[in-house]
């Protein structure tokens, strides 16, 4: 059974950055995809970002390449998301979970238990 944590989110002005990390307890994730998904309010969770176990390979949702760089620590078993250039569009609460498949954002597919999410609001 793996746990995952999510922290770092807050309050933040247009423009600014905020990073967030995804701690696994239990087994360790070290062998899996792991990728960022994130919900607004009214709206469905959508994929952000994703990373290799090995971090060799990256993909980006369009709306944050360019802005949004993932990351992982395998001996720390913590994945990032440093989130730059942000707007009120990025509004939502962040989760991070493992991941299957690979390609393109819509290829990408979350499973396993899904943590408590971290909110992130960008104000205007």
């Amino acid at each position: 059974q793996v746990q995952l944590v999510e922290s770092g989110g807050g309050l933040v002005q247009a423009g600014g950055s905020l990073r967030l990390s995804c701690a696994a307890s239990g087994r360790t994730v070290g062998s899996y995809a792991m990728g960022w998904f994130r919900q607004a309010a009214g709206k469905e969770r959508e994929f952000v970002a994703a990373i290799t176990w090995t971090g060799g390979n990256t993909i980006y949702v369009d709306s944050v390449k360019g802005r949004f760089t993932i990351s992982r620590d395998i001996a720390k078993n913590t994945m990032y998301l440093q989130m730059n250039s942000l707007k009120p569009e990025d509004t939502a609460v962040y989760y991070c979970n493992r991941v299957r498949g690979w390609g393109t954002p819509s290829s990408v597919q979350p499973f396993g238990s899904w943590g408590q999410g971290a909110q992130v609001t960008v104000s205007s």
